[in-house]
């Protein structure tokens, strides 16, 4: 009996240890994840680096094959490139977004290349967990682009995926390998994104309980201009609600979002008790504010009052030069800077104010 248990209990030892592996380097291919927000949208690429190996000048087209072949292994009849190595290479997008100005509806998606010569076929999958494109069915694309192939001077050994020109609301994702790169644009519709996120939190603990955060929603829809009678209820509530506070930036919100519902007459009132308790940088902040939205006579108002009360502080300077500039007195804007930098010690203040300056020479927007 004993010895039935021993042989028993062997026999389950050596089938676990035969199916373990110990932990090594990916073979060959490095195994590699990047993401970047676009606005508050995540966008993760999951992948495998092959190298170029030596191989220069037989990558394209012969390695990485062009168009759609049928490999002989798998399901696939017609399968493009696994754009990377190994497993299905992934794409995931915490919410929708627009590739090359198409929708697509968040969540994770095998992402395949067709290439070509001139032109590739960008193909997003709503099957990710397959081993390369030998699986790869078209009845399970969830979106197809077509975009250029560009020619690089340098080579790139590993082949890796990268965000470039980037902005608030879009950035372009480039795979790069050998001499090739492929780019492909990734934008959001970040007003419609961020509002929804404003609706989710707006109720929860994380916007009942501090002010700043009502406060700081009710801006994004008052310097966007968008949601104005909704942004309003944030505001009241930023001031007047148990946790709301009454200061600077809450009256201040709240005046411009009652001008925006044409509530003038209270919107004075509102900003006639904020004014005197703004500090100088809060005073500069909402004089940006007030620019972006093209109030630009106002916006030079607060900046003057902010410079005759502290003629010392850079910012008062650099309120100044905003004002001016969005006046169309460029000369001024730049001695507002030169000012400015003069109140000032230490290179990053310096070169901060020389990056405005060359801004405001090229006719450029400041203080974004």
């Amino acid at each position: 009996m004993r010895n039935g248990i021993f042989i028993l209990t062997l026999f389950m030892l050596l089938s676990l240890t035969s199916k373990a592996q110990i932990t090594f380097p990916a073979d060959g291919n490095k195994k590699a994840s990047v993401s970047e927000y676009i606005g508050i949208t995540e966008v993760k690429i999951n992948y495998s680096r092959p190298g170029v190996k030596g191989r220069e000048g037989k990558i394209w087209g012969q390695l990485v094959h062009y168009g759609f072949i049928n490999f002989g292994y798998g399901t696939s009849k017609s399968a493009p490139w696994r754009a990377g190595a190994n497993e299905n290479t992934t794409i995931e997008f915490s919410t929708d977004v627009f590739i090359e100005g198409q929708p697509l509806t968040k969540g994770k998606y095998g992402f395949f290349i067709a290439m070509g010569p001139e032109k590739a076929t960008v193909i997003f999958s709503k099957y990710n967990t397959a081993w390369g494109s030998f699986y790869y069915d078209e009845k399970d694309d969830a979106l197809r682009v077509e975009v250029p192939v560009l020619k690089q001077e340098q080579s790139v050994e590993w082949l890796k995926y990268e965000f470039e020109d980037q902005t608030d609301n879009s950035a372009v994702v480039s795979m790069q390998w050998e001499k090739v790169k492929v780019p492909l644009k990734v934008s959001v519709d970040l007003n419609k994104i961020q509002l929804e996120s404003f609706r989710k939190e707006v109720n929860s603990g994380i916007f009942y309980a501090y002010w700043q955060n009502l406060q700081r929603a009710a801006n994004y829809c008052l310097v966007n201009n968008i949601n104005l009678e909704e942004a309003l209820g944030w505001a009241h509530r930023s001031v007047y609600s148990y946790f709301g506070e009454s200061n600077f930036k809450t009256l201040s919100t709240y005046a411009g979002l009652l001008e925006k519902n044409n509530r003038q007459q209270e919107a004075d009132s509102i900003l006639q008790l904020a004014i005197p308790m703004g500090k100088v940088r809060q005073l500069f902040n909402y004089g940006v504010d007030l620019n972006k939205i093209q109030q630009h006579d106002k916006a030079f108002a607060i900046f003057q009052k902010n410079y005759d009360k502290h003629p010392e502080d850079v910012y008062a300077h650099l309120g100044m030069a905003s004002g001016y500039y969005h006046l169309g007195d460029e000369k001024k804007a730049l001695k507002f800077c030169k000012s400015g930098r003069e109140k000032v010690k230490g290179s990053a203040w310096h070169s901060y104010i020389d990056a405005t300056m060359e801004k405001i020479k090229a006719g450029e927007e400041i203080f974004r």
